[in-house]
C-alpha cells in the first residue's frame, strides 16, 4: 500500500496516465474504501474519467459508477467509446440511466439509451418531465447518423419584432433554456427560421433596436434527415459554429453545435482508417468473438486472393526450379507493388469521401496517378536493377526484376484508383474492401511479369 497521504497519491497516480491509475482505482474498489476513490478521481475531467473506465474491466465499471454516487458526472457517459456506453447501458439500473438522461444534452442522452430494449427505453422515458421526454423521442425518432440524432433540441428562438430588451429579459426569466449557447435564432410564427443572432452582437445593440435589424438572415439550415458527414462537411467548408436543424417542413427543431461535429468528424476518419485496415467498426471494449466476426471477413476474402496469386507462380514452377534467385526476389516486386498500391488508394478513398474527387476531375487524377506509377517504378526499377547485378552478377536478372517493377508499380497506380473508383460508382463503400482486391492486383500482376520475363528473358 502507497504510504502516500490520499490527494498526493491521488496526484501522482493521474500525472502517470489512467492506465497507471487503474490498478489504484480497482484496489479501491475490491476494499470498498469509497473516500480513497473519491480522492483518486474527483478531479479527473470528464474526458479523463471516460478513458480511465474504458480500460477497466466491465464488472469494474459499474461498481465504480455505483459507488461514486452523487459525486459521478453523468457527462462522462457522453465521452465513452459506443461499445463501452452501450455495455453500461444494459448494466446500469434504469433509475440512474434516467437520472443521467435528464443532465445530458438530448443527443447525448439519445446515444445512451437508443440500443436499450424497448421495454428498458419506455421505463426510463416515463420518469423524465413532459418536455425532457417530448424532445428525447423526437430525437430517437431520426435515423442514426443524421443531423436530426445529432442535434440538440433546446434552444432559444425568439421573434423577428421582438426589441434586445426583451430578448434579454427573456433569457434572465426563463428557466427552460440551454446551459450554454453562442446563437439565438429568428422564427416566425410557424417555426420557420428567419435568420440569426450572434449573442455578442445582441448583447452590444440597445435595448429598443428590433432583432430583425440585427440579425444575420442568410444562415446554412441543416434538414434533420441529413446524413451528419454532410453535415460536417458544411461546418468545415463554412466555418460554422452552429447551424439550425429544420424538419421537412422547414420548421426549426433543433441545432448542431461545432463540438458535436468536430466528434463527428473524428470518429469519421476513425472509421475510414478502420475500414481501410479491414477491421471494421471495432474497439478495445469489444469481446473477442464481436473481435473475430469483425475481422475474419475480409480475411477470408484475401485468403482468396492469396490463393489465386499462388495459381499464378504455380503456372510458373518450371521456371523458379531452374533458377532459386527467382524465388529470392519475388517478394521484392510483389511487396513494393502493394504499397504503393496502398498509397494511391488511400488518396482515393480519402478524396470520395470528402467529396473532392467526382465526374470533373477523375480523369486528370486517374492520368496523374499514372503517370506517379510509372515514374516510381523507373526510380525504384533502376536502383533494384543495380542491387541485383552486384549481388546475383547477371545483368539480365536485374533487367526482369527492373521491368517487372515498373509494369507493377503502373498496375499499382492504376489499380489503386480505379478499384475504388468502380466501387464507389456502383454505390459500394471502397473503404474496406479496395486494400484486398488492390492488393490482388498487385500480387498477381506483379509475380506474372517477373516470372512471365524471366521465361522469356533467362531461361
Amino acid at each position: 500500500m502507497n504510504s502516500l497521504p490520499l490527494d498526493e497519491e491521488g496526484i501522482t497516480a493521474r500525472e502517470g496516465g489512467v492506465v497507471d491509475l487503474a490498478p489504484r482505482v480497482a484496489e479501491a474498489l475490491v476494499g470498498r474504501d469509497r473516500e480513497r476513490l473519491i480522492a483518486l478521481v474527483e478531479d479527473l475531467p470528464a474526458p479523463d474519467l471516460a478513458d480511465l473506465i474504458e480500460v477497466m474491466n466491465p464488472q469494474e465499471r459499474v461498481v465504480l459508477i455505483q459507488t461514486l454516487g452523487a459525486q459521478f458526472d453523468f457527462e462522462v457517459l457522453s465521452e465513452l467509446e459506443e461499445t463501452v456506453r452501450d455495455q453500461l447501458s444494459e448494466a446500469l439500473p434504469n433509475e440512474l440511466l434516467a437520472k443521467a438522461v435528464t443532465e445530458l444534452d438530448t443527443d447525448d442522452a439519445a446515444y445512451l439509451i437508443e440500443s436499450l430494449e424497448d421495454s428498458d427505453k419506455e421505463e426510463i422515458l416515463s420518469q423524465l418531465p413532459v418536455g425532457d421526454r417530448a424532445a428525447l423521442e423526437r430525437n430517437l425518432e431520426y435515423p442514426e447518423e443524421t443531423a436530426g440524432r445529432l442535434m440538440q433540441a433546446h434552444f432559444v428562438a425568439v421573434a423577428p419584432f421582438w426589441t434586445v430588451g426583451r430578448v434579454i429579459d427573456y433569457m434572465r426569466e426563463t428557466e427552460d433554456l440551454p446551459e450554454t449557447f453562442s446563437e439565438i435564432f429568428v422564427v416566425d410564427p410557424a417555426a420557420r427560421v428567419l435568420g440569426a443572432v450572434d449573442l455578442s452582437r445582441l448583447l452590444r445593440s440597445k435595448r429598443d433596436v428590433r432583432v430583425e435589424e440585427i440579425m444575420e438572415e442568410e444562415r446554412h439550415v441543416v434538414l434533420a434527415t441529413a446524413d451528419q458527414e454532410e453535415v460536417a462537411r458544411q461546418f468545415e467548408r463554412y466555418d460554422l459554429m452552429s447551424a439550425p436543424v429544420v424538419d421537412e417542413n422547414n420548421r426549426l427543431v433543433g441545432v448542431v453545435t461545432v463540438d458535436d461535429v468536430v466528434e463527428v468528424i473524428q470518429d469519421e476518419a476513425e472509421e475510414d482508417m478502420k475500414k481501410l485496415a479491414g477491421v471494421g467498426d471495432e474497439s478495445l471494449g469489444d469481446t473477442v468473438i464481436e473481435t473475430v466476426k469483425s475481422r475474419v471477413p475480409w480475411l477470408v476474402v484475401n485468403l482468396g486472393t492469396a490463393i489465386l496469386a499462388s495459381f499464378v507462380i504455380k503456372a510458373f514452377d518450371a521456371t523458379i526450379e531452374q533458377m532459386v534467385a527467382l524465388a529470392v526476389l519475388m517478394p521484392v516486386v510483389a511487396s513494393i507493388g502493394g504499397n504503393a498500391g496502398t498509397q494511391t488508394m488511400t488518396v482515393t478513398v480519402r478524396a470520395l469521401a470528402t467529396e473532392k474527387l467526382g465526374a470533373a476531375n477523375t480523369p486528370r487524377v486517374v492520368g496523374r496517378e499514372a503517370l506517379v506509377g510509372l515514374l516510381n517504378g523507373l526510380v525504384l526499377s533502376s536502383i533494384m536493377a543495380s542491387v541485383v547485378f552486384f549481388w546475383f552478377g547477371s545483368g539480365r536478372l536485374g533487367a526482369v526484376i527492373g521491368s517487372a517493377m515498373i509494369v507493377n508499380l503502373f498496375a499499382a497506380a492504376v489499380a489503386g484508383i480505379l478499384i475504388p473508383l468502380a466501387m464507389d460508382h456502383f454505390d459500394l463503400d471502397p473503404a474496406p474492401a479496395s486494400g484486398v482486391f488492390v492488393t490482388m492486383v498487385t500480387d498477381c500482376v506483379g509475380f506474372f511479369a517477373f516470372l512471365g520475363l524471366a521465361s522469356i528473358w533467362l531461361m
